[in-house]
């Protein structure tokens, strides 16, 4: 039976920014860091106990599947609770029920104090420090980050796997036009309804707690949750212009036309896109 090709991320204990972005930075190419995150205060204080009884009682916004099906919860949360009980969720239960894209600054800034950004490369913001939890066994579907930043992905509680392809795969994933969104389940690919996908070349990484994976700008990725837990996500600006200005253009343009769109008509919007996508896929000619 055809299955992906994937090979495994490169793993380093340390590197050097001269190294980092001679390997991995100009070339695109990701990379698991095992020691980026180890001196960070978060790694000793963000446990469950603090999480609980520190900030227990915050509302929250959680999310599952539906976010990415057409209609009327497109892009949007399926419920908010209280932060002490979704942590307890997060901890015992396995089910699909993640938070994400939860920016700290903002939100709790006092968080700040306990992660350290790197020297790797200039451009790390302060303003957008994202944390992602999730219980065993939710997914985070398949895409790249709409504003074509770097990132670095560290985990501080529970295992995950993390699927990636390079930004050229994207018409062999059928990339959904107006979003940066594809609809493949690298767990169960369909061969079929993804003409073009044996002949992708992806990677595969598995975080333990304390790692961290640089995914390179327009790097697709897929999350799997093997554990419940939680991470964070830095974000370095792209330093090329080109690239800079195409994040913009998705933020600004792309995605607003895509929900409006949804809202007008999901299902026909919806069939437009699968249909689009699949069109340009089979456009490509089959690799030898």
């Amino acid at each position: 039976m055809p299955s992906l090709e994937l090979q495994p991320v490169d793993r380093m204990d340390s590197l050097d920014r001269d190294l980092f972005q001679e390997k991995y930075l100009r070339p695109r190419r990701p990379v698991v860091l095992t020691n980026l995150a180890a001196e960070w205060p978060a790694m000793e204080r963000w446990t469950p106990a603090f999480w609980k009884e520190t900030y227990g009682d915050l509302e929250v916004p959680v999310f599952n599947a539906s976010f990415a099906e057409p209609g009327a919860n497109y892009m949007g949360r399926v419920d908010t609770m209280r932060f002490g009980e979704f942590v307890e969720r997060v901890l015992t239960e396995d089910t699909d029920l993640r938070m994400f894209l939860y920016n700290m600054p903002s939100k709790i800034p006092a968080l700040k104090e306990d992660v350290t950004l790197p020297t790797l490369a200039d451009g790390f913001s302060k303003r957008f420090m994202f944390m992602f939890f999730g219980c065993k066994g939710s997914v985070t579907p398949i895409h790249y980050d709409i504003d074509m930043s770097h990132v670095f992905h560290t985990t501080f509680h529970g295992k995950k796997r993390i699927t990636l392809f390079a930004p050229d795969e994207s018409r062999r994933l059928n990339r959904h036009p107006f979003t940066v969104r594809s609809y493949l389940d690298p767990d169960k690919p369909d061969f079929e309804a993804f003409p073009r996908l044996e002949d992708a070349h992806g990677w595969e990484a598995v975080l333990e707690p304390g790692e961290t994976l640089f995914m390179p700008s327009a790097y697709w990725h897929y999350v799997y949750y093997e554990e419940g837990g939680w991470a964070i996500s830095l974000r370095c600006s792209n330093e090329r212009l080109v690239e800079r200005m195409k994040g913009w253009w998705n933020l600004l343009a792309m995605s607003p036309v895509d929900r409006v769109m949804n809202k007008l008509s999901p299902k026909g919007w919806f069939a437009w896109k699968e249909k689009r996508a699949l069109k340009r896929a089979l456009a490509l000619p089959r690799q030898a």
